[in-house]
Parts: C-alpha cells; sequence; structure tokens
C-alpha cells in the first residue's frame, strides 16, 4: 500500500520566511505573525528575554490552540553577562483538592483519554505567564506593558486564519466547548484558511495583564474568571490554588555530546534527561559513517528511543514527590551498559528499562514502565539578541485546544495538563495534590567552548525528543546547513514495535526495518516541529529557520 503524506506543502513565499540570517539578532517561531513582533523588539532595542516574552503573548493569539494564557511550560536563558544557564520552570501544577484517582470510575477502571483530556479535573495551575513575569524580572529591559501591547492590539484589530487554523478545528472541533466554539465556528460554521478572526474578548485580558501585571492572573479578575469557569464545570481548582502558585528559576541540566555541552530542563521535565541519555547511546557509534537517509542511522535511533525513553517511563517524577536517580541515569558507564543492548540483528525484544540506582551506590530495585498517553501539541520559539543572551521556551495548552474550555469574555483556553499523569494511582509519576507531571518539553541550548552554538526545540508531546535529538545529530555530526537540519525527514519510536515517519524515507530503508521487527503507519505525518538558532561567533553571524510544518517564520536583525 502507498504511504499517505499529510504534510502541508509551503509555497515559495512561505520557504523564504523560514530562513535568515542576521547579525545582530534572531527569533524564530510557529507563527509568522509572533516572529515578527519579537523581531520589532529585538530592533526596538529589547533583548532576548524581552522578546521571547512578546513572542509567548502573540503566540497566545495567532496559535490560541496550543498556547496562551491559561498555558504552561519551561524556559531556558544564557545570560551573556554572568555566563550562566538557567531554567524557569512554569510547568503547572495540580490543585490541592486533586485525588490521585479522579481518573478511575466507580469500578476502579480508567477513564478513555478523551474524556479525560475535556473535564474540567484535568485543567492544571497555569504557569507560563508566571514564567514570563519572573524572567522580565531577572532578565528584561523592557515595561511589561510594551511586550505585551502588539498581541493586544493583533487579537483586537484581527488577522487572516492560516492553514493550521484549518486543519486543527476540522479534526478537532468536537473537543471544543460551547465557549470555545464561538471563536472557532461562528454561528456554527467552522473557520477556514482566509477568514479574518478577531479574538476581543482576548485583547481585553491582555490590556488587563497589561495594566495590572500578570498578578491579575493569579489574583486579581482574570484568577475570578477562571475560578468560576471551572467550578461551573465540576473543576477542583480554587483560588488559593492560583495565588500560592510559583515559577522557581533552577539550574540547567548540564551533559555532553562529542565535545559539545547541552542544557537542559531537569525533572519534572523529563525530555532534558532523555535527551541527553538518546544522545549519550548514540555517541558510543561513528553515525557520520551512515548516510542521513539510511537504514543504519534509523535503526540506531529507533533503538536508542527504545532505551532512552523506557528509562523515561520508569524513573521519571515530579523531584519533590519520587528520589530521581539523575546520576545514574546520565552515569557513562550505565549508558554503555544500556548501549549494549543495540545487537544490529533486530528490533531487540529484550529492551526494557535498565536500573541506574546501582551506579549511585544505591541497591533499590529498578524501576516500572507504565506507558499512558498524553497531548500531542505544543509550540517552541527561541530568541537570540545583539549581545549574545539566548532564550529558548516551549509551552502549551498540552493538547490541541486543550481541555477545550474557554474562559468567557477572557478569551483563551484552559490546558489540560494533568492528564500527564499516570491515571492509575501509586505509580511515580501518578496524580497527587501540588505535583507537577512529568513532562517532554526539552527547550535546549547547546554550546561549545563554553559558548552558545544552538539553541532549537520542538512541539509534539512524546515526539519532542526525538525530534530535537535528530536535528543536533544532523548539524553536529553530518554538518548540515540549519534548515536542511531540521528539513530532513525524521521518525520517532517508543517502546511498541511502531516506528512514526515523516514523507522522504525510502522504502528500502523501510522494508529493512520491517525486516528487523519494525512496523510502519500507512501514514506520514510531521514529527515535532522545530525552531532553532545556529551562532557562528567566527564570522558574527546568526542562522535561523523555522520547520516546514507550521505556519512559521525566522527574522534576522541586522546593523542599519
Amino acid at each position: 500500500m502507498d504511504r499517505i503524506d499529510n504534510r502541508h506543502k509551503p509555497s515559495k513565499n512561505e520557504q523564504e520566511l523560514k530562513r535568515s540570517t542576521g547579525t545582530h539578532g534572531m527569533v524564530a517561531s510557529a507563527v509568522h505573525e509572533a516572529t515578527e513582533i519579537g523581531a520589532k523588539v529585538l530592533r526596538q532595542g529589547g533583548n532576548a528575554m524581552d522578546a521571547l516574552a512578546a513572542v509567548q503573548f502573540a503566540l497566545g493569539v495567532v496559535e490560541v490552540f496550543n498556547t496562551g494564557i491559561g498555558a504552561s511550560g519551561f524556559l531556558v536563558y544564557y545570560d551573556q553577562q554572568t555566563k550562566k544557564t538557567s531554567v524557569i520552570n512554569g510547568h503547572s501544577l495540580t490543585p490541592a483538592g486533586a485525588d490521585k484517582e479522579q481518573f478511575l470510575d466507580e469500578e476502579g477502571e480508567v477513564i478513555p483519554y478523551f474524556q479525560q483530556s475535556i473535564d474540567a479535573k484535568s485543567v492544571g495551575i497555569p504557569g507560563i505567564m508566571k514564567a514570563m513575569d519572573v524572567g522580565l524580572k531577572e532578565f528584561g529591559t523592557k515595561p511589561l506593558a510594551e511586550l505585551i501591547e502588539p498581541a493586544a492590539i493583533l487579537a483586537e484589530k484581527g488577522f487572516r486564519v492560516n492553514w493550521q487554523w484549518d486543519e486543527v478545528i476540522e479534526m478537532l472541533h468536537l473537543r471544543l466547548g460551547d465557549e470555545a466554539k464561538k471563536l472557532f465556528m461562528p454561528k456554527g460554521v467552522p473557520l477556514v484558511e482566509g477568514d479574518w478572526v478577531e479574538n476581543k474578548d482576548l485583547a481585553k485580558t491582555l490590556r488587563i495583564l497589561l495594566q495590572r501585571g500578570i498578578e491579575a492572573l493569579y489574583e486579581g479578575e482574570i484568577a475570578d474568571a477562571i475560578i468560576d469557569t471551572l467550578k461551573k464545570q465540576g473543576g477542583i481548582m480554587t483560588k488559593e490554588d492560583l495565588k500560592n502558585y510559583q515559577a522557581p528559576i533552577e539550574e540547567a541540566i548540564m551533559g555532553t555530546y562529542r565535545g559539545y555541552e547541552i542544557a537542559v530542563p531537569g525533572p519534572p521535565n523529563g525530555g532534558g534527561i532523555a535527551l541527553l541519555q538518546l544522545l549519550g547511546i548514540l555517541e558510543g557509534f561513528e553515525l557520520e559513517k551512515y548516510s542521513p537517509s539510511s537504514w543504519e542511522k534509523y535503526y540506531l535511533l529507533a533503538e536508542a528511543m527504545r532505551l532512552a525513553f523506557s528509562d523515561k517511563l520508569a524513573y521519571m517524577s515530579d523531584p519533590n514527590f519520587a528520589e530521581i536517580p539523575v546520576e545514574g541515569l546520565l552515569n557513562k558507564d550505565y549508558i554503555k551498559e544500556r548501549r549494549k543492548k543495540i545487537d544490529w540483528i533486530s528490533r531487540n525484544p529484550e529492551i526494557d528499562c535498565g536500573n541506574p540506582w546501582k551506579y549511585q551506590g544505591s541497591d533499590r530495585p529498578k524501576g516500572q514502565v507504565k506507558v499512558f498517553q498524553t497531548g500531542k501539541d505544543t509550540t517552541h520559539f527561541t530568541v537570540a539578541d545583539r549581545w549574545g543572551n539566548v532564550a529558548a521556551c516551549t509551552s502549551s495548552n498540552e493538547h490541541i485546544m486543550g481541555s477545550g474550555i474557554m474562559v468567557p469574555g477572557y478569551g483563551f483556553l484552559l490546558n489540560n495538563d494533568l492528564t500527564d499523569f499516570t491515571p492509575e494511582p501509586d505509580h511515580i509519576n501518578s496524580l497527587a495534590p501540588k505535583k507537577q507531571p512529568v513532562s517532554a518539553k526539552v527547550p535546549t541550548i547547546v554550546f561549545k567552548d563554553g559558548k552558545p552554538l544552538l539553541t532549537l526545540g520542538s512541539p509534539g508531546g512524546p515526539t519532542i525528543v526525538a525530534s530535537v535529538a535528530q536535528v543536533i545529530t544532523h548539524i553536529l555530526d553530518y554538518g548540515m546547513d540549519i534548515k536542511d537540519a531540521i528539513e530532513e525527514p525524521r521518525i520517532y519510536n517508543s517502546m511498541g514495535p511502531n516506528i512514526w515517519s515523516e514523507e522522504g524515507i525510502g522504502q528500502k530503508e523501510i522494508d529493512k526495518l520491517r525486516e528487523m521487527g519494525f512496523e510502519f503507519d500507512d501514514t506520514e505525518r510531521p514529527i515535532g516541529n522545530v525552531q532553532a538558532i545556529l551562532m557562528d561567533h567566527q564570522k558574527g553571524i546568526l542562522h535561523g529557520a523555522a520547520d516546514s510544518s507550521r505556519p512559521g517564520s525566522a527574522i534576522g536583525i541586522n546593523e542599519r
């Protein structure tokens, strides 16, 4: 059977927007209007943190189904002055009244995922706005109002619906609550590409934040509206939950790959550790010996993913609730032991989680792999400024359209982040009050000789780590141009035999992997949506690129 490709084919004009160079700054995001707003902030003297925040506010307008005021996420920031890389943890948190069995029915069986995902009890305390507020106070230079106003104007005056809106509404309109339908399906008619859309309720909300600060989301009238909306639909969040939320600044986890240093978020972010593990496993092979489109490369990637992801499923959790063997998971000898599972004969049926505890002096037994469904869409954006500061953020409503619950009169969706917990009780990632679920988000900065060389990230839920790892290897192992590295076809494999793949992988390679025990869907699909910036310090040039799988762009800033 011929395989079907679902990837949008960008026009020549769209492709031209997705690659850029600059000497005094760079912005890359998944929607062109948001990239333009971030670039304007850089041109007006703002730094990377200022521009990143402006992009987040704008994406909450033009990519409202993936991120926004009700979203959560992680932010990685490199401060050129202090040479320090920090993580701002704006991930969601469970309300104090959460019940570890709230996604079980009366018989103790797990409620179907769709039902969980549109339940008001799936909404976590949103953190991305708090993270932006903390980031701006710590690293920013521009007033908050100046960074919110462009997004407010965009929401008020409106913009053209792009093809991503068209596809999302067509596929996922059944997730929408009555209030959300007013925006996405006015008078019962779905918006389509080319339609003009305004979100005056969101413009009002942004101006409240502009005038009263981000605190208005956590203590003021927006907070009141969130709680009132959730209570009417059986939610459990309270005003105290919102008021008590904090977005701490944390140290980045640092790993290495072929002489490069890599900065990622740590737990409860599971994506960072998984990325470092995956790259560590690949480091034991001369990847460049094999063509980037060879079955050998795809085989190594698929087996390395299975090794890293089985450990992620077994050991990742909120560190306030469980001890996590980070030292053992990243131990070179442990990774060498895991690497031996790749036998070049077949999809190794013996692959399971390992036991990293013994590599940090503990006799604890190995963990238990628990596979659970997660949301699959998010957004990533990144900025580098003229002074050498670098900012990267991955933020999300969790599932596309989040919970489907839009706050009446305020124009934004609420997340369904609590579906990122394992629904069964008593697992390391089971739901509990005031706990953060494991996240796959992995905004990343790569360093060479102490200087930032590359920053990137991707949406895609469980596929995020796979996308980021492959683009890193395409650049560092194969020496690809940044745009080519992003467009090179990617795969994703978890614990099962089924490999997800993008258009462009050869039939011979697919047939060979099938012989080795892997399976492929008949439908090709975009895997992730990588936004990246590559820094050429010798020439003083920044190279930016946006993935073709969304209507994004990269815009470079040049000295005038």
